[in-house]
């Protein structure tokens, strides 16, 4: 091989030519990250004949360009990365042990500190809380703000409404698009209050209004309608004391015998399951506590549940005896059992709604609307809201007014004839 080393340009990378296979090769000489020399063999394609030399000189050079370019960008990517670590685990110091009176200037990337920020508030949350806020952040957060990626000290109020208004063109309800705005503005006061930020740029943007909640309810012939069709079906129990009492799926599931008192006839609302998504598997959560202080709440025992309860409880010692060994006893404390003695799910009772519906030749509504039937049921016989506030459990009356106005037809009535009464008007 004939070897024809002519460098081109005294820099850092150079390159000469050579002959190989009678082709003129393009050998690139560079130093790494260590500091050595490097050489890149690329072939120019031009063949060595008389008056081709200074045509393949030409396209070494070119050659040589385009891999400097390429080398440069790698090499500048690679120590902003470097530098873009370093900030950042300067920042995950600052997060861990926060004093306000250091300062510092971190670049850290808003997106970078919202996912250092739901771990430094995990023991806080609730863990479906922490569950949900996670979801959030690693779908449609993290693509907007990977897409458009702002500094935290450099985020400012139009970022986030521009976030909002593609939630919202992406057809999210502003209902949903208010708990990512909750999300946003908790983990900026977080870092306003710690001195991390100057100012809360989220407490700047006009929140989305609540979209009017309408829900759907079941007559009373509807109600009794699924009573007969589901005696026989898993959720029976479950669906008798929902409609009942008006619970959550997530108390209903929770209900233990020891918050039944059958001597003074009550039932108490005080024990909840939740599942929730760890390590990217659903787990079952039993929890002592209602999802507020008024969700806390005492009721009475009707003589028909009353006689479902103890139905439930023949039915599970007569399966305890049937699985013999197989039978699960470490939920023996709970009332809503499957019959090998595992707890009942809340992702089944949303699955199997549906199914237990369409057979009964009923018309669909969510597991959640049989609360409001309830609701609706109790209007429809002049109980009072704030009444039926302390039945749902809710903690502000303002919700249960919101939510099922539009259902308080009698108190409407009222106040048509009183009204009416008032002003006698000749015909």
């Amino acid at each position: 091989m004939q070897n024809i080393t002519e460098n081109l340009h005294k820099t850092s990378i150079t390159v000469s030519l050579h002959e190989k296979n009678n082709i003129y090769q393009a050998v690139i000489n560079y130093k790494d990250d260590n500091n050595k020399r490097k050489q890149k063999w690329v072939s120019t394609g031009i063949k060595v004949v008389r008056g081709n030399k200074r045509i393949a000189m030409q396209k070494a050079e070119e050659l040589r360009e385009k891999f400097e370019k390429s080398f440069n960008l790698q090499n500048r990517i690679k120590q902003e990365n470097d530098e873009q670590s370093k900030k950042y685990m300067l920042f995950r110091q600052k997060l861990n042990n926060i004093d306000s009176s250091q300062n510092y200037d971190e670049n850290i990337l808003y997106f970078d500190y919202l996912k250092l920020w739901i771990e430094k508030v995990k023991t806080n949350l609730e863990p479906t809380t922490y569950t949900s806020h996670l979801q959030m952040i690693n779908f449609r957060i993290k693509n907007y703000f990977t897409l458009n990626p702002v500094k935290l000290l450099e985020l400012e109020p139009i970022h986030i409404q521009n976030f909002y208004d593609i939630l919202l063109a992406d057809g999210l309800k502003p209902t949903t698009v208010i708990r990512y705005h909750a999300i946003i503005r908790k983990s900026l006061d977080y870092a306003f209050k710690n001195d991390l930020i100057l100012n809360n740029p989220a407490d700047k943007i006009k929140r989305p209004k609540k979209n009017i909640f309408v829900g759907s309810f079941f007559s009373e012939n509807e109600l009794n309608t699924l009573f007969e069709k589901s005696k026989n079906d898993p959720l029976n129990l479950v669906i008798l004391l929902t409609a009942f009492y008006g619970l959550r799926r997530s108390e209903v599931l929770g209900l233990k015998w020891s918050a039944i008192d059958f001597e003074n006839k009550t039932i108490t609302i005080k024990h909840t399951i939740v599942e929730v998504k760890i390590n990217g598997k659903n787990q079952i959560l039993g929890k002592d506590r209602t999802k507020t202080n008024s969700s806390h709440r005492t009721l009475p025992l009707t003589d028909e549940v009353i006689n479902a309860l103890n139905n439930a409880r023949k039915q599970q010692k007569y399966y305890k005896r049937k699985f013999k060994k197989s039978y699960i006893t470490q939920y023996e404390e709970y009332v809503c059992l499957k019959p090998d003695g595992s707890l009942i799910q809340p992702d089944y009772v949303t699955r199997h709604l549906p199914l237990l519906l369409k057979n009964s030749g009923l018309r669909h509504i969510r597991f959640h609307d049989l609360r409001h039937s309830y609701a609706s049921l109790l209007l429809a016989r002049n109980i009072p809201m704030k009444t039926i506030q302390e039945w749902l459990g809710h903690s502000d009356f303002s919700t249960t007014a919101n939510i099922y106005a539009h259902l308080d037809i009698n108190s409407k009535l009222l106040s048509a004839e009183a009204i009416s009464s008032a002003f006698s008007l000749k015909r």
